[in-house]
C-alpha cells in the first residue's frame, strides 16, 4: 500500500551543525496494514513454525540443555552484527575460565548480552511487563562492561545520536532528539500493550522492533536491544513456551535488504514489505531452531547411551559428568569438580577418557590449566557464525 513519510522531521542544531532529526508516527500504522493473500499466508507458515519450535521444546529429554547453548549463539550473533569479533568459542572458553583468542573488551561484551537476555526471560516469567522501566534494566546490563559502559547503561540518551556518516549532517539516519524520546517511548510502551487497539503478537513483534530501531533511545546497544524484545515480546504472551527464537542469524545474513527496508518504512511507509520479510525471517529461523535442536539431542543421546553400555569403571562418574558437560560445551578439571560434586582428579580422568573416546577435544595443548570442548556439538551450533 502506497502511504506517505511515516513520521516527521524536526531541524535542529546539534554538534556544531543543522540536522533533520526523523520523529516516527506512533503505532499502528494508518492507513492499516493491507493483508494481501499472500502476506496472510506468509504469517501463517510464520506461527506454524513457531509451533513446531514449541513442540520440540517440550520433547527434547533436557531443555536447558539446548537453551543454556543456544543462548550463547544468539549473544555471539547479535553481537557480531554490532562489530565483535569473538566467536560462541570465545565465550564458552571465557566462561569456563580459560583465555579467549579475541580482545577481552569482545568477549565481556557478548557475556553482557547473555546476562541481560537471562535477565529478560526472568522477570517475564515473573509476570513483570515488558516495559521501558524493563527495556532500561536490561539496557544497564547489556552495557555494564566492555566499550558500551561510558554510553549512559540503563538510561535514555540526552543527547542526539545518528546512523551511518561522520556527524548529523552527513548522516544517513538521525533518530528523533532526545527531547522528544518520553513521547515516542511512551506511546511505544502504550503499543506493546494493545493501547490504542489490539494486534496480533507477531505482526505486533515486527512493528515494534523497527519502531524502537527507529527511536534509537539508547546511546549504544540499540541493536542488540531491538532484537531481543522480539524474542520477549514473543515469550511474554505465550507465543514462545522457550526463548528458542533468534533473528539476529537472519538479519545478519540479509543486512543489507533489513536496512533498505528501514528506510522504506520510514520514508515510504511500505510496512507491508517489512512484514513479509519479518515472516520469512521468523520462519526460517524457526525452522533451523528446531532442525539444530533435534541434531543436538540425537547426538547428545547417543554418547550419553554410549556411556551408559561401557563397561568401564568409571561409567558411573562418566555419567555424572556428561549432562554438565553437554550443557557447557567448554569445561575445565577444576570447573567441572565444582558442577558434579566430584574431586579434581576424579574429574581429571573422567575428562580424557572421554577425550580418549573421541567426545571431547583438549583445546589448548597445554599439560596444565588444559579446557576441554565437546567439539561436535559446538560444530552444530557454530553453522551460520562463520557468515
Amino acid at each position: 500500500m502506497k502511504r506517505s513519510l511515516q513520521g516527521k522531521y524536526h531541524v535542529n542544531s546539534t554538534h556544531g551543525e543543522r540536522a533533520k532529526a526523523y520523529i516516527p508516527f506512533p503505532l499502528p500504522p494508518c492507513p492499516a496494514i493491507d493483508w494481501s493473500p499472500e502476506l496472510m499466508q506468509q504469517f501463517d507458515e510464520a506461527h506454524l513454525a513457531l509451533g513446531g519450535l514449541n513442540q520440540v521444546s517440550f520433547l527434547l529429554p533436557n531443555p536447558a540443555l539446548f537453551l543454556y547453548t543456544y543462548v550463547r549463539k544468539e549473544a555471539v550473533l547479535s553481537s557480531q552484527i554490532e562489530g565483535t569479533q569473538s566467536s560462541l568459542l570465545d565465550l564458552l572458553n571465557f566462561e569456563a575460565g580459560g583465555q579467549p583468542g579475541v580482545p577481552l573488551d569482545d568477549v565481556e561484551e557478548v557475556s553482557c548480552y547473555v546476562a541481560a537476555l537471562n535477565y529478560g526471560i526472568k522477570r517475564i516469567q515473573e509476570g513483570f511487563p515488558l516495559s521501558n522501566r524493563l527495556l532500561k534494566e536490561l539496557h544497564e546490563i547489556l552495557l555494564s562492561s566492555g566499550r558500551g559502559s561510558s554510553k549512559l547503561p540503563g538510561e535514555f540518551r540526552r543527547s542526539q545520536n545518528w546512523i551511518g556518516g561522520t556527524r548529523p549532517g552527513n548522516a544517513h539516519f538521525v533518530p528523533p532528539p532526545p527531547e522528544e524520546l518520553a513521547n515516542c517511548m511512551t506511546a511505544l510502551e502504550k503499543f506493546l500493550h494493545d493501547d490504542p487497539v489490539k494486534t496480533p503478537v507477531l505482526e505486533k513483534a515486527a512493528l515494534a522492533h523497527l519502531q524502537f530501531e527507529t527511536i534509537h533511545p539508547f546511546l549504544d546497544g540499540n541493536g542488540r536491544l531491538g532484537r531481543l524484545l522480539i524474542t520477549l515480546l514473543l515469550c511474554a504472551e505465550g507465543v514462545l513456551q522457550e526463548p528458542l527464537l533468534y533473528l539476529s542469524l537472519f538479519l545478519k545474513t540479509h543486512r543489507t535488504t533489513y536496512y533498505d527496508l528501514l528506510d522504506r518504512v520510514r520514508l515510504k511507509g511500505d510496512w507491508e514489505a517489512w512484514l513479509s520479510f519479518f515472516a520469512e525471517a521468523v520462519t526460517l529461523s524457526a525452522k533451523q531452531a528446531t532442525k539444530t535442536a533435534k541434531e543436538l539431542s540425537k547426538l547428545v543421546d547417543q554418547h550419553q547411551a554410549e556411556i551408559q553400555a561401557s563397561k568401564s569403571k568409571m561409567r558411573k562418574s562418566l555419567a555424572a559428568v556428561f549432562p554438565i558437560i553437554a550443557r557447557k560445551l567448554v569445561v575445565t578439571p577444576e570447573g567441572l569438580a565444582k558442577d558434579s560434586g566430584l574431586t579434581p582428579a576424579t574429574a581429571n580422568v573422567c575428562l580424557k577418557a572421554l577425550e580418549e573416546r573421541g567426545v571431547l577435544k583438549e583445546i589448548t595443548g597445554r599439560k596444565r590449566g588444559r579446557v576441554y570442548c565437546y567439539q561436535a556439538c559446538l560444530n552444530i551450533l557454530e553453522q551460520g557464525l562463520e557468515i
